[in-house]
């Protein structure tokens, strides 16, 4: 089975978390949340889940996972002023392997400036910040673009689950 790192901080959108995660877990897949400050709890925007981070983005090397996840709320944006979470965002697209992003979590691969060319989809208020990037919006409930899923919002979580679990089997 699958080693998933999930990149989050505090504000994440909770449901796009949890379900996501649940999901993989579910199907037998290990779950690493990698943040900025081991041991430290973050916590979720509207339903203050907690989420204990087990790793550093700084110290941590994509080569020991097999897929990322970033889920949305305004995690990826206080993540994207971090050079570790953006290297590591980095080396996750440039290997080529799965990574899986959900409404605001473009926003890292924008810092990261790996979606030249790319069709991606995201919340509303990043459309534009995604064509600046010279990413393709697709505003469909699901994105896939070779090792790359997209969705826009919670709504889209179940075909956001389904296309992710399938990328991984």
């Amino acid at each position: 089975m699958a080693r998933i790192a999930i990149l989050i901080a505090d504000m994440f959108e909770d449901c796009e978390y949890l379900q996501p995660a649940a999901a993989f877990r579910e199907n037998g897949h290990d779950i690493i949340h990698i943040g900025l400050k081991s041991g430290e709890n973050v916590t979720g925007e509207k339903e203050q889940t907690q989420v204990m981070i087990d790793a550093v983005a700084a110290d941590v090397n994509s080569a020991d996972f097999d897929a990322l996840f970033i889920p949305g709320g305004n995690s990826p944006d206080k993540l994207r002023t971090d050079a570790g979470a953006v290297r590591f965002v980095r080396s996750f697209m440039e290997a080529g392997k799965p990574v899986f992003v959900i409404c605001h979590g473009p926003q890292l691969l924008i810092t990261a400036c790996v979606l030249a060319g790319r069709k991606v989809t995201g919340w509303k208020s990043i459309i534009q910040d995604i064509a600046n990037a010279g990413g393709i919006f697709t505003d469909r409930e699901v994105v896939i673009d070779g090792n790359l899923v997209s969705s826009r919002n919670p709504q889209d979580l179940p075909a956001f689950n389904t296309a992710c679990l399938e990328m991984l089997s």
